[in-house]
């Protein structure tokens, strides 16, 4: 039943996040807006998104407006480039004077400039109230999926991940540097994992292939994998009433470091051992609460309720943090720089054939506020927000100078090109490239927002946790 109690809560959020995107924008056409003021430019039109204008007002000769698709924004300015047909006529019908090569230079790069001040302005914030982490430093493997690309190379419980294809890792997820990155943005057929194994002196270089789920036609493709997770303790959370867990004598807070005498990294290794061993007694190596050791036998059994299910020994296990969200208070230039960096390694990936990144895997407006929305549903999610904000104002400058007609870098070509050869490119066939430039722009955005979208269903709901009974 929907609770209509959240709605003041949910509208708040949309409030925030369109207003959040609004800023962006807007302090990104005011680069322009300014730098156009200053050096003398007309300008027909400013507006916030695309389309027809929701609202306008005219102003000293400029046309101030929202338009009705919430995908960016525009000045309109005339003597930069011909875009009438997407920016609306020339409010001026008087042929307007030319205007130098470093006055477009100077205007286009206003954009890109501010949007990067903005970032530089949040990171300041961001170093001053803090934000958290999200990072899991672990690097030691506490389980690898049966028949997986992990297994097949020779990875093995306790492993520890020094390198992925030559580059040091320094955790399991969060960062560019650790373990899941470095499989998702791998490139070519082969992952090369230096690792190292218990008791043996030296690290070990073992070579993996990867999987990737199945998806639906109007899903993304999903990322590379290879079957890993990141060792925890599997300590005992609570038993079942009349479970074989009971049984034995195992009790909360119990932790299992052993199965069969083979060292335990995780309760997904012990999982998959019952299962290996079709499910026949084993010897679990218990650590007690105060230090004490012990073993037990166990035997699982399957339960009445659910019924169909495989047989199990009957505990929940404790929901062990290995996660480090602790607040942290990164410098401005640091935040901007991984940001640059990111941005680098994502543009490299999409453009790489051996990269199993596309543009699919490019989020549009629709995946951008849907990732803000969950961004402030959690805890100190203000504070993630903030650090996004950082993260996409850098991104809108970096991607806005790429040398594209449309974009910001490709009126600076544009103004090079005219300086270099004396004169600018002619004004019909420049409108026809850049019309279709601008098509194309929202066609990509349209493609990366159906995939926004779509990756919204076809997933199926999380099944239900039904306590479990035991005879």
């Amino acid at each position: 039943m929907f609770d209509f109690s959240s709605i003041p809560k949910v509208a708040l959020l949309i409030f925030v996040i369109l207003m959040s995107f609004n800023i962006i924008i807007f302090v990104h056409e005011l680069g322009h807006f300014w730098a156009a003021k200053w050096r003398g430019l007309q300008i027909d039109r400013f507006q916030i998104w695309f389309g027809r204008p929701l609202w306008s007002k005219t102003v000293n000769g400029v046309q101030y407006g929202l338009g009705w698709i919430p995908a960016g924004g525009f000045v309109a300015l005339p003597q930069m480039a011909p875009m009438e047909s997407i920016e609306g006529g020339n409010s001026n019908k008087a042929a307007l004077p030319p205007i130098k090569p470093l006055d477009k230079i100077i205007v286009a790069f206003a954009g890109p400039l501010f949007s990067l001040l903005l970032a530089l302005t949040a990171a300041v914030v961001v170093s001053k109230v803090g934000k958290p982490k999200d990072f899991v430093p672990v690097t030691q493997i506490g389980f690898v999926a049966t028949d997986s690309p992990a297994e097949k190379a020779g990875i093995l419980p306790g492993d520890t991940i020094l390198k992925v294809n030559g580059n040091p890792v320094n955790g399991f997820a969060g960062s560019l540097d650790s373990i899941t990155e470095q499989i998702v943005l791998s490139r070519g057929d082969q992952i090369v994992f230096t690792v190292q194994r218990p008791g043996l002196p030296e690290p070990l270089t073992l070579t993996s292939g990867f999987d990737t789920e199945p998806t639906k036609w109007f899903q993304r493709k999903a990322l590379r994998k290879v079957g890993l997770g990141p060792a925890s303790a599997a300590i005992i959370e609570q038993v079942v009433v009349n479970s074989p867990a009971a049984t034995a004598g195992l009790v909360p807070g119990d932790k299992v470091i052993s199965v069969d005498g083979t060292p335990l990294y995780g309760p997904s290794q012990l999982g998959q051992y019952l299962k290996v061993r079709n499910w026949q007694t084993v010897k679990l190596g218990i650590e007690g609460k105060a230090g004490e050791r012990r073993e037990v036998s166990v035997t699982p059994e399957k339960p009445l309720q659910p019924a169909g299910t495989n047989p199990e020994i009957g505990v929940v296990w404790e929901n062990v943090q290995i996660a480090d969200d602790r607040i942290v208070y990164p410098g401005p230039f640091e935040q901007v720089g991984d940001s640059l960096r990111s941005m680098w390694v994502t543009i490299t990936s999409v453009i790489s054939p051996t990269s199993s990144i596309g543009v699919g895997h490019l989020s549009g407006p629709v995946g951008i506020m849907s990732m803000q929305y969950d961004l402030l549903q959690t805890e100190n999610g203000w504070q993630r927000m903030l650090g996004f904000f950082v993260l996409f104002n850098v991104n809108l400058a970096v991607l806005n100078m790429l040398p594209f007609p449309v974009l910001d870098g490709g009126h600076i070509t544009l103004a090079l090109l005219e300086k270099l050869f004396g004169r600018p490119v002619q004004a019909k066939p420049l409108e026809i490239i850049q019309t279709t430039c601008a098509i194309g722009l929202i066609s990509l955005m349209l493609f990366v927002t159906s995939k926004d979208i779509g990756d919204k269903f076809g997933h199926g709901d999380d099944p239900k946790q039904v306590p479990r009974v035991f005879p």
